[in-house]
């Protein structure tokens, strides 16, 4: 039984997600270190692949097998094989079929052989053909977004935004980096090939395969925005409450004539994660682990700045992370809403009179953001909104600063300044 390292590394990956929620982002990077380029590579786009289109390929399946309850473990190899034959046209139809039932052999499911072969068989001989009652479910499943989601999307920005948007998550982005210490040769190439981003000075924007090197740090654009909207004096301190992994400090730390920097976290895991961060970055900044929600080890009115890059339900981020899609429900943002709302509050009473607060997420929920931001506003008289620090094509009319993937080719972000009296 001889089945292709990158299948197999990309079915065990899928059933992590599947039975415990894991992050792709997490998972892809260590999964593929011991696999050759162009195994690594293939592995990614079935990962990433099947997991964008995974409602779609299930309501495929379902159709195809009269709606018949399957073991995960057949589902997933079903799903990789139904994944190839219907978008990787440089895949032979072979190698997808077999490779499809041994991996079902190998997850000791043998009696499903014949059903995994029967339904991919199928596929390469028959169109299936879908049927939905309303706009709202085709693009669900075409889609393959939960349906709540879209339905909540459609009542937010319409449903013809709400479509360009779920297909934007399933588009694979270009890499956004910037520079870190001292360039290299690779690096120099790497730039000619490159555009410069539009809006954010210092950002490139490649559209090629994965990037690796140690004079770049991949940072997708609206997260560079989001940094280069917090200005700290001169000499002046900074705080980044939730600041892992750590992107947002290491911009903000690169520039001169800051007098402290200190970035927090709540999980011992996520601090030393922060901690080597900053190091491979090249940045001085003083880690500390607290829990934001309940209170910080600092006196009030100590910092001059204060970034609050709250805990969100990452809805922005969906064309990176595609299995937060089936992650979320529902009911999370109230609760979320409730967290994010504590940490701004506890964030606000360190800052410095005349200093200046950011709030921002990776979520496009106006639950996690404007809503959060005015239930702030309405309890501290002594703050006063202001527009971000952003190019004003960003703006909103209630001025706050919004980026969309579908519009803007970047990941979603909401950016909220505030000064204190």
């Amino acid at each position: 039984m001889k089945i292709s390292p990158a299948r197999t590394t990309a079915f065990d990956i899928l059933l992590r997600i599947e039975r415990e929620k894991s992050y792709s982002s997490v998972l892809l990077p260590t999964y593929e270190d011991n696999l050759a380029a162009a195994d690594r590579a293939l592995c990614h786009e079935l990962v990433l692949g099947s997991l964008r289109r995974q409602i779609l390929l299930d309501r495929e399946i379902d159709v195809l097998t009269g709606n018949k309850k399957l073991d995960i473990e057949v589902r997933v190899a079903i799903r990789l094989g139904l994944y190839q034959l219907r978008f990787l046209t440089k895949v032979p139809q072979y190698s997808a079929i077999n490779e499809s039932v041994n991996l079902v052999q190998r997850a000791k499911k043998t009696s499903a052989k014949s059903l995994v072969n029967a339904v991919l068989r199928t596929v390469t001989r028959e169109n299936v053909e879908l049927r939905f009652a309303n706009d709202i479910e085709r693009i669900s499943v075409e889609q393959s977004h939960p349906r709540w989601l879209i339905e909540k999307w459609a009542d937010a920005i319409g449903i013809e935004q709400a479509g360009k948007l779920a297909a934007a998550n399933n588009t694979p982005p270009p890499t956004a980096f910037r520079i870190i210490g001292e360039p290299t040769d690779d690096v120099a190439l790497l730039l000619k090939a490159s555009r410069r981003s539009e809006f954010v000075d210092g950002c490139y924007i490649w559209s090629g395969g994965p990037l690796r090197s140690v004079s770049i740090y991949i940072q997708d654009e609206a997260s560079q925005m989001t940094a280069l909207a917090v200005s700290v004096p001169s000499g002046g301190k900074f705080l980044d409450v939730c600041a892992a992994p750590g992107g947002k400090t290491g911009l903000i730390a690169q520039r001169p004539g800051i007098g402290l920097i200190v970035a927090g976290e709540i999980h011992s895991h996520r601090v030393k994660f922060l901690q080597e961060n900053c190091r491979k970055q090249g940045v001085k900044a003083s880690v500390i682990q607290y829990n934001a929600e309940i209170s910080m080890p600092f006196a009030d009115e100590t910092f001059d700045a204060v970034l609050t890059d709250a805990s969100c339900s990452g809805t922005g981020t969906i064309r990176h992370n595609p299995e937060i899609r089936y992650f979320i429900e529902s009911n999370d943002f109230v609760d979320l809403q409730a967290k994010q709302l504590r940490i701004l509050q506890n964030a606000s009473k360190l800052l410095k009179k005349s200093g200046l607060l950011v709030y921002s997420t990776c979520s496009i929920e106006r639950e996690e953001n404007e809503e959060v931001c005015h239930k702030f506003v309405t309890a501290n008289a002594e703050f006063q909104k202001i527009e971000p620090n952003v190019p004003r094509r960003f703006i909103t009319d209630e001025g706050f600063a919004r980026t969309w993937p579908h519009r803007d080719d970047m990941d979603g972000f909401f950016i909220a300044a505030f000064r204190r009296k």
